[in-house]
């Protein structure tokens, strides 16, 4: 979300954002055997067949072959299991953190076509996730085949060092803090977008928003469309365009969606931009 800066800025922007929690439970023993309890077979007791008569008696039929079991579902891949998963549930959001931060010492490939912007990945100390994991997930929503590198409205780079703008994942206190200084009041709610990049509330990062009808995996790609939005240019925020349509990226969705889906992605399936009326 945007609003006025301290620096001169034209444009500070509070976040629509953050991140709830989807956990992936795959099946431990007990549930593979609840799973596969349908799949097994009976084993009744044997009878013996009387003779009448000294005839001989025909051997009963064989019993068909019970049917193979069903194939055990293939594990998540790593990057789906990054992405559903989180190391912190709703009451293990700190409030507040060092102020200080790691960054991921990663470099990735340029995705999309257009305007090269590079961007670095810190995670504050302290708060139980990996800044290498939450950077190669960011990676993953930029080059979403919804997203902008796959429209041509910019490219992205993952970088360790020499970055154009960095995205910061902070507990409320510290995001407070920093967006603070550009004259922003997040509340220990919400995200903003600060003179060198972005400021992700750990708290939307991990639980999402109640606004939003999707898992927390899926608003983290709100968060960072929203706010790369921003970065490349898009300066205003827009509205619904009419009940039951997708939400825009650049809506405040965390504070009401007026009728509107929410959304997650700049584009459609058919790759059209999803607009609405600018405010």
């Amino acid at each position: 979300m945007r609003g006025r800066r301290r620096r001169g800025r034209p444009h500070a922007r509070l976040v629509l954002a953050g991140l709830g929690l989807g956990a992936v439970v795959l099946g431990g023993g007990a549930a593979l055997a609840a799973w596969r309890g349908g799949d097994t077979a009976d084993s009744g007791a044997t009878t013996t067949a009387d003779v009448i008569n000294e005839s001989p008696v025909a051997p009963p039929p064989e019993s068909p072959a019970p049917p193979p079991p069903s194939p055990e579902p293939p594990p998540p891949s790593p990057s789906e299991r990054a992405e559903e998963e989180s190391p912190l549930t709703s009451s293990d959001v700190p409030a507040s953190g060092p102020g200080t931060f790691t960054t991921a010492r990663t470099d990735g490939d340029p995705v999309g076509e257009g305007p090269l912007r590079r961007y670095r990945v810190q995670v504050e100390n302290g708060i139980d996730i990996s800044a290498k994991e939450a950077a190669a997930e960011i990676e993953r929503i930029l080059d979403h085949p919804r997203g902008w590198a796959a429209h041509g409205r910019g490219s992205f780079q993952l970088v360790s060092a020499n970055a154009d703008f960095v995205i910061r994942i902070a507990t409320p206190a510290t995001a407070d803090k920093l967006c603070g200084a550009q004259g922003l009041d997040t509340h220990g709610e919400l995200n903003c977008e600060t003179v060198d990049g972005v400021v992700v509330n750990l708290r939307r990062w991990v639980l999402g928003s109640p606004t939003f009808d999707g898992p927390a995996s899926e608003y983290r790609h709100l968060i960072i469309n929203h706010e790369v939005g921003h970065e490349i240019g898009l300066r205003r925020h827009l509205g619904c365009s009419g009940p039951g349509r997708p939400a825009p990226v650049m809506m405040q969705q965390i504070k009401g969606l007026d009728g509107c889906a929410s959304n997650a992605w700049p584009y459609d399936e058919n790759g059209k931009y999803i607009t609405g009326p600018e405010l």
